[in-house]
């Protein structure tokens, strides 16, 4: 077999796992500490859920103030959040984010935080011409301002699907 052959087959061979694995329901992603409270801190604003109070003590934890009056855990959960972003046309940047029947679409800085957030949870990236895409699913955080108050890293965890 040449090795353009062979090069060919092992491209083949690999592009059908990754189709397998994110076809049979990969088994969720986790993140915690500062990347949850990271990926908590750009979807809360976004949400139709959160009362105004939970947004605001989420924005006042992501902004690196663990001191707040909120006590209770906060859930941050989206059905789906599609990125895009252009190598093209480089300035496109925008994200879908689903939760339940609402759709919310940002552009911008908004969705270059919520590309780069993904990024850094480990949701893999994906290509097509002209754009990279990273999506998700059944995202589902939970912010503790007890525990993120005693400053040992604990307080914040994520589940996720990557994908779909």
């Amino acid at each position: 077999m040449t090795s353009a052959r062979l090069i060919l087959a092992c491209a083949l061979v690999a592009t059908t796992a990754s189709g397998a694995a994110a076809a049979s329901g990969a088994t969720p992603a986790k993140a915690s500490g500062s990347t949850a409270l990271a990926l908590a801190g750009v979807i809360a604003p976004l949400s139709p859920s959160l009362t105004g109070a939970e947004k605001k003590a989420v924005a006042i934890l992501f902004a690196a103030n663990a001191d707040i009056p909120y006590k209770k855990p906060i859930v941050v959960t989206a059905d789906r959040i599609v990125c895009r972003s252009g190598n093209v046309d480089i300035t496109v940047r925008n994200c879908e984010v689903t939760f339940g029947k609402k759709t919310r679409t940002v552009n911008g800085s908004t969705a270059n935080e919520i590309f780069a957030t993904e990024a850094l949870a480990g949701v893999p990236p994906d290509g097509a011409a002209g754009s990279n895409f990273e999506s998700l699913t059944k995202l589902s955080c939970t912010i503790d301002p007890n525990a993120i108050r005693r400053k040992d890293g604990s307080g914040a965890d994520c589940t996720f699907q990557p994908g779909n």
